[in-house]
């Protein structure tokens, strides 16, 4: 049938790609320490992505009270592999006690964006050099 070929590799392709890559949410207290966190991890490769989302709103107990803030929520596409080094990453630069640093698993997506994502997201892979002959 035409347009076919290939659909099944793309399905498998996306799901192997869905069952290593995360989505992490976290909150930060101002867009001073959204940026830094964002840049952090996606310089350290830690993270491919991580969108920046202004002036929510969050309502929570906190030790016994409710409390009511302005934050900025971040997206983080990250891999499981990598989300471990995120967390501790996120938690060292974060100016809360107990910051907010949650998972969500990726059901489904572009098999593209996918493959993306966990290239990004990845170590360098540091090659052994041999030693100069002269």
């Amino acid at each position: 049938m035409a347009g076919k070929a290939g659909g099944g590799a793309r399905i498998r392709s996306a799901r192997t790609g869905a069952a290593r890559a995360r989505l992490a949410l976290a909150t930060a207290a101002g867009e001073e320490q959204a940026v830094a966190i964002a840049r952090s991890l996606v310089e350290e490769r830690l993270a491919a992505c991580v969108n920046m989302i202004p002036n929510i709103r969050s309502i929570y107990r906190w030790r016994g009270a409710v409390e009511d803030d302005r934050e900025w929520l971040l997206l983080i596409k990250t891999t499981v592999a990598q989300y471990k080094k995120m967390e501790r990453r996120i938690l060292a630069m974060h100016s809360y006690e107990t910051p907010e640093v949650i998972a969500l698993s990726i059901a489904g997506g572009s098999a593209a964006y996918l493959r993306w994502l966990c290239e990004t997201a990845a170590p360098i892979k540091r090659t052994r050099r041999s030693p100069a002959r002269g």
